[in-house]
């Protein structure tokens, strides 16, 4: 196992997604989750960390935002 991975389920999530995503996504954002391996960039990972316990989280809803502009340009 990874020595740097430090676990943070034990953080409380943000359960107030917001405003602007529909509720589809809210639904969605609060589901299961599956547990990846994922290989970013040293400094991008640096990054989400130095914002503070939940860097998880924050990865996680940057890419739905992602999931979410391309599939409503695909729908248009």
């Amino acid at each position: 196992m990874n020595k740097e991975y430090q676990p943070d389920w034990d953080q409380a999530m943000d359960r107030n997604p917001e405003p602007a995503m529909s509720s589809k996504s809210q639904v969605a954002s609060n589901g299961v989750k599956q547990i990846v391996t994922i290989r970013l960039d040293v400094d991008m990972l640096e990054w989400f960390k130095g914002a503070g316990p939940g860097y998880q989280t924050r990865i996680n809803q940057v890419l739905r935002e992602h999931m979410d502009a391309q599939r409503t340009s695909q729908a248009e």
